[in-house]
């Protein structure tokens, strides 16, 4: 069995947050575009403009996040039982 290339991994990891982070802004931007009003005339082309605007800093949000998330995933899940 191969040892795991860390370059590789590290790119899988932001090509996952591209995924994540563009599918989460195009779901966002649906939902919060549709429910307040439904669907008005024009209402595509503000969605795209909106989840243009989003995906980007979604993004760039989740390069910070990601880690921190991972990181508290990892004490949540190792944590120690402490006996009272």
């Amino acid at each position: 069995m191969q040892k795991p290339d860390p370059k590789r991994e590290k790119l899988t990891i932001i090509l996952a947050q591209v995924f994540i982070s563009c599918l989460m802004a195009l779901m966002m931007t649906f939902l919060f575009s549709i429910l307040p009003h439904g669907f008005p005339e024009g209402w595509a082309l503000i969605w795209l403009r909106n989840w243009l605007t989003a995906w980007p800093v979604a993004f760039l949000l989740s390069l910070g996040v990601g880690p921190l998330s991972f990181k508290l995933a990892f004490l949540v899940m190792h944590r120690t039982v402490r006996e009272g």
